[in-house]
């Protein structure tokens, strides 16, 4: 195909292409976080405890984190269009579930979180490869600038979206909408309808397709490894770092699946997942980078709103509100970040960037119980800057640095890089913060005899143990200024494909 055809030769229209995937793109990532600041209310209306709400988040990042393996081959394997249509499809299929849920069937909300989870799963690897497929490898960074567009907003907007739906009813065209955790599934339900009906009209097959044969070994051992990793890690949370049963033992046996499935694939004349790209160095530690990148934005979006509620007692709404000016900053600055990394190469871009979220990190380490909320909002919103500038040239450069028939397996692989590191720093992040709160608790016999003592001790504890995870945040924002210093300058041309 050349760049405005189809694999049959046939015209595109690229743009409208681009824009069904953005938008189909967002409104399925979109799931990620929206219930973060809904397990409260799901947790009174299905009559179920902390632990068990909880797993509406750890059945998303855990299906969510097998998918992303097997999107390599699904995309090498069935045609761009119906591959789309098919995870379109699939998730408004769980929204609709969703909504549909009955208060007295827990059970149907985790089946359709599943359904959500594997649609994303599918879509961000082949958001990707398909933008730099319509754009070229001249505009790759333009291309991975809208992409990071979508996948840095969609994550930040969540938590502050349900909020707004949680916070109070709406009234839109004369209908009340809105003031309960069904609307949060209602109001992307329909967009997802249409989406999916323009892009049967307007999708295209652009990515080549081959008769690969599905290897069930290699399934098998990415579900099971993958799937233990990240289930290990989602249940820090509940147990913390110390339990065997549920959080060593899963992590321990999943590595080694892992490592078994890594040494499977090296052999394999036709790999279910090309862990040789990490053979190439340059890719191999922009990937790292990339990882860093996510632990910095998805950790600090998840323990920032626990302190603003927690702390400063602002409601979920609200605390979600902090967020948004660095979810815009995302949405700004992407696309510009992706026509710098076109002119200059990621170096520069991802230097800038990661000092800056240091910079936007370490004053969080002196957060009061006081600090003023404008304050934190230009702080975080520092830090997203950051983040925009820095993660798709990342992306951009790794996929330079391989030939061009290792795009799609370059993408699945860094994909579940960045899953897999997001789980485990947010679980590590969270397991600090928890641990340093009940290290510095004050004794429960203190609450009897002088209540207000109990009380600011209590306070000065959630405060030590947001300053601890907010320092190792910075410290990871450290790592990646360092690592970045070893980058490769300028930008990163991809390699002609492999001869026959």
């Amino acid at each position: 195909m050349t760049e405005h055809t189809d694999m049959n030769g046939k015209p595109i229209n690229r743009f409208a292409m681009m824009a069904l995937l953005m938008v189909g793109s967002f409104l399925i990532i979109l799931m990620q976080t929206s219930l973060g600041t809904a397990l409260p209310t799901l947790m009174t209306a299905f009559n179920v405890d902390s632990a068990q709400v909880q797993w509406l988040t750890t059945i998303f990042l855990m299906v969510n984190g097998i998918m992303v393996p097997v999107s390599a081959f699904l995309t090498t394997r069935i045609p761009t269009k119906y591959l789309y249509l098919s995870a379109l499809t699939v998730y408004t299929i769980g929204t609709g579930i969703a909504w549909l849920t009955p208060t007295s069937a827990f059970w149907m909300l985790m089946v359709a979180r599943a359904l959500q989870a594997m649609a994303a799963g599918i879509v961000m690897p082949l958001m990707q490869v398909v933008a730099l497929t319509l754009f070229g490898q001249k505009s790759r960074g333009k291309a991975l600038g809208m992409v990071g567009l979508v996948i840095g907003m969609a994550p930040a907007i969540g938590p502050t979206l349900s909020g707004w739906i949680l916070d109070q009813k709406h009234h839109v065209f004369g209908m009340t909408w809105g003031g309960d955790w069904r609307s949060i599934f209602g109001l992307v339900l329909p967009l997802a309808i249409i989406v999916l009906l323009l892009s049967t009209v307007f999708f295209r097959n652009v990515l080549e397709t081959k008769k690969v044969a599905l290897d069930i070994r290699s399934l098998v051992e990415s579900t099971v490894g993958f799937g233990l990793v990240l289930f290990g890690s989602a249940m820090v949370s509940n147990y913390g770092w110390s339990n065997f049963t549920w959080v060593i033992a899963p992590i321990i046996v999943g590595v080694l699946v892992i490592a078994e499935f890594a040494r499977h694939q090296l052999h394999m004349e036709k790999p279910f997942l090309d862990v040789s790209v990490f053979k190439n160095k340059q890719f191999a530690l922009t990937s790292a980078l990339v990882s860093l990148t996510f632990i910095a934005m998805i950790g600090v979006e998840m323990v920032l709103p626990i302190y603003m509620q927690e702390v400063r007692g602002l409601s979920a709404f609200h605390s979600g509100l902090t967020l948004l000016p660095g979810a815009f900053m995302i949405g700004l600055l992407s696309p510009v970040a992706g026509t710098f990394y076109d002119k200059y190469g990621a170096k520069r871009l991802a230097t800038f960037g990661f000092a800056t979220i240091l910079t936007g990190t370490l004053p969080f380490y002196f957060l009061t119980a006081t600090t003023p909320t404008l304050y934190i909002t230009c702080l975080y919103t520092v830090r997203m800057m950051g983040v925009a500038v820095t993660m798709m040239p990342l992306t951009s450069s790794a996929m330079g640095a391989l030939r061009i028939d290792q795009t799609a397996q370059g993408t699945a692989v860094n994909n579940t890089t960045r899953q897999i590191a997001a789980s485990l720093g947010t679980a590590i992040l969270a397991s600090v913060m928890q641990s340093q709160i009940n290290n510095n608790l004050p004794s429960a016999s203190l609450k009897g005899q002088d209540p207000l003592a109990y009380g600011a001790k209590a306070l000065n504890a959630s405060l030590d143990g947001f300053h601890a995870s907010f320092l190792l945040a910075a410290g990871f924002a450290l790592l990646a200024l360092i690592l970045s210093l070893f980058m490769h300058k300028g930008k990163v041309e991809p390699k002609a494909e492999k001869e026959n």
